[in-house]
C-alpha cells in the first residue's frame, strides 16, 4: 500500500465498486420492535450507520486515509450524509458530518443522527459549512478558482487548519446517501480527489424477490441494494472482502448493534 499511491495518486483513479444485495428480513422485525421500544422514526439509515461504526470497530483498516501519497489510520468516526431540509423538488440540501463512536449502539446512533438533522433543518443557512460555501461563492471566479487550488495544496500537505477539515464534507470516514428514500436504485458514486473520504456508499430502495429453495419450495426475499465505492490504497482486497463479510452478518443478527463490542481492535501502525 505504501507504493500503490504513488502509481495512483487519485482517488478517482483507485477506486473500486461493489454492488451488493443484503436480506433485511430480520432488519424489518428489529426495527419494528425498536420502535415500539419507543425509538419513533428509527430506519435502515439508522442501522446502516450502526452496522458501519461497529464494522469499524472490528476492521479498523476501512478508516484509514491516503493524503499526500501516504496512509494513514483516522482517530474518529466521521459520516457525511446529504439532507433536504424539506422533501420538495427544489428545496436546498446541506452536508451534515455524523460523529460515531466504535462502541456505539443502535439507540446512540438513533439519538445522534436524530439531534444532527433536526439542527439543519432550519432556514437558510443551516450550518457554518454552508455559510462558508456562500462566501466562496461570492468570490470572482478567478479568485475562487485560486482559492480552491491553495485549498487542495495546503490538504496534500496536511496544512488545512482544523475548522475546515471540521466544516469540510470531504473529510471524513464515510459518504453515505439514501436513494431509497428517493425510491430509486443505489448510484455508484465516485469519491472526491478533494478531502480524505475513502468510501462512498448509496443504498436503494427495498425490493422483493422471489428464490427457489433446494426442497423445491419458493421464498419471498426482502432485499436492499447497495453499492460501495472505495479506495483500493486503503486496505487489500481480502480485507475489504471480510468487512463486508462481517457487515451482512450484521444484517442477519442486528440485535447485537443493541449492546457495544464486546472488543474494539486498534488498527495497525
Amino acid at each position: 500500500m505504501a507504493v500503490t499511491s504513488y502509481f495512483m495518486p487519485t482517488r478517482v483513479g483507485s477506486s473500486n465498486s461493489f454492488f451488493h444485495s443484503v436480506e433485511i428480513s430480520e432488519c424489518e422485525e428489529f426495527i419494528c420492535k425498536k420502535r415500539e421500544e419507543g425509538l419513533k422514526g428509527l430506519g435502515m439509515m439508522h442501522l446502516f450507520l450502526a452496522a458501519y461504526a461497529r464494522t469499524v470497530s472490528q476492521r479498523p483498516g476501512l478508516n484509514r486515509f491516503v493524503r499526500g501519497q501516504r496512509v494513514y489510520k483516522r482517530n474518529n468516526i466521521v459520516c457525511c450524509l446529504t439532507i433536504k431540509k424539506e422533501m420538495a423538488l427544489n428545496a436546498p440540501e446541506t452536508v451534515v458530518k455524523l460523529a460515531l463512536s466504535p462502541t456505539d449502539t443502535i439507540t446512540d446512533v438513533y439519538h445522534k443522527l436524530n439531534k444532527l438533522i433536526e439542527e439543519n433543518r432550519g432556514e437558510g443557512d443551516g450550518n457554518a459549512m454552508d455559510k462558508f460555501i456562500r462566501l466562496l461563492l461570492h468570490l470572482p471566479g478567478i479568485l475562487f478558482k485560486f482559492t480552491v487550488w491553495l485549498l487542495k495544496t495546503m490538504d496534500y500537505f496536511g496544512l488545512l487548519p482544523r475548522f475546515l477539515t471540521d466544516l469540510s464534507p470531504f473529510h471524513g470516514s464515510l459518504f453515505i446517501t439514501n436513494l431509497g428514500s428517493l425510491g430509486i436504485p443505489p448510484v455508484a458514486h465516485h469519491l472526491y480527489d478533494f478531502g480524505n473520504v475513502p468510501l462512498f456508499i448509496a443504498t436503494g430502495a427495498k425490493r422483493q424477490e422471489y428464490a427457489l429453495q433446494k426442497d423445491g419450495s419458493v421464498k419471498e426475499l426482502r432485499l436492499m441494494d447497495f453499492t460501495l465505492v472505495c479506495d483500493e490504497r486503503i486496505c487489500d482486497g481480502h480485507y475489504y472482502a471480510s468487512a463486508l463479510k462481517y457487515l451482512q452478518k450484521l444484517f442477519k443478527t442486528p440485535e447485537v448493534l443493541d449492546v457495544p463490542p464486546e472488543e474494539v481492535i486498534p488498527d495497525i501502525d
